[in-house]
């Protein structure tokens, strides 16, 4: 292979979800790592494996939802360790949970998670996965099995279980994720977490006292009846992965199914709600 590469660097807005999205599609072509910007992300693909057509189906680059621009350059290998070191920044929530890569320094915190993100590097949601983390923090998980939708680097999986959770399913579509999650719940010693791949229709005749999904409003909406027809009485929602003007319509999906509201966590105009059955 080629030590060349072309890298797009992309300026998104609205930045955080838009990132998310086109990460995904990126992933699915022939594009092998990601790093955030102050404005969007840059995304790198081998010069080998590259052609001028490589955007030409990539649909959040014509959705009216987001403004996106890019330029491409021809650049020399990268060093994706340093680039990962200068975009991975740790998790700290009120000093009881710390989110690491291994290079970053151990504290006191009593929930020392380390996670190497590979592809995901930083991008992403710092402010729902610290939120979504202090309605763990919150919550007696004790011997409640659990659900983490949209893991990710299965951070708030490997929360859950720290906390006494068992067992845990972790799932997330996209491959890279999956194979992250296995890692990283290996990493932290973790016993009782099952990753899958897939979507919301690995569901199909499971039960859950607790369902964590972070993902984005539109999958939230859309897969809303398959979380609650798998929660379990007395079962616990925690959802995030959108904005505050999006509120009214988690809310009225939640509400009309049966569920009943009770808290908001706010960081940076995202929100996290929480759910009772």
């Amino acid at each position: 292979m080629s030590n060349i590469y072309i890298a797009y660097h992309f300026t998104i807005e609205p930045k955080e979800l838009g990132s998310e999205i086109l990460i995904a599609e990126l992933g699915e072509r022939a594009f092998e790592s990601f790093t955030e910007t102050e404005t969007g992300i840059s995304a790198f693909v081998q010069k080998d494996l590259w052609n001028e057509t490589i955007l030409a189906d990539i649909h959040i680059l014509q959705s009216e939802e987001f403004t996106i621009d890019y330029t491409f350059e021809e650049i020399e290998q990268v060093n994706w360790n340093e680039e990962w070191e200068k975009n991975f920044e740790a998790i700290d929530v009120d000093g009881n949970c710390h989110v690491r890569a291994p290079f970053h320094p151990k504290t006191d915190a009593e929930f020392d998670i380390i996670i190497e993100p590979k592809m995901s590097f930083g991008t992403g949601h710092h402010e729902t996965t610290h939120m979504m983390i202090q309605h763990l923090l919150e919550i007696d998980v004790t011997g409640m099995k659990t659900l983490d939708m949209g893991c990710g680097t299965a951070i708030l999986a490997i929360l859950a279980e720290k906390k006494g959770a068992q067992p845990i399913d972790a799932i997330d579509i996209d491959n890279w994720c999956y194979l992250n999650s296995i890692e990283n719940a290996a990493r932290n010693n973790c016993k009782h977490i099952t990753v899958y791949e897939g979507e919301a229709t690995l569901l199909e005749g499971k039960k859950y006292d607790l369902i964590i999904a972070n993902i984005n409003r539109n999958i939230l909406l859309n897969d809303m009846q398959s979380y609650i027809d798998s929660l379990n009485p007395d079962g616990t929602l925690l959802l995030s992965g959108f904005y505050q003007e999006d509120i009214p319509f988690i809310d009225a999906s939640c509400t009309e199914k049966g569920l009943t509201y009770v808290k908001k966590f706010e960081r940076n105009n995202w929100v996290s709600l929480k759910y009772v059955n």
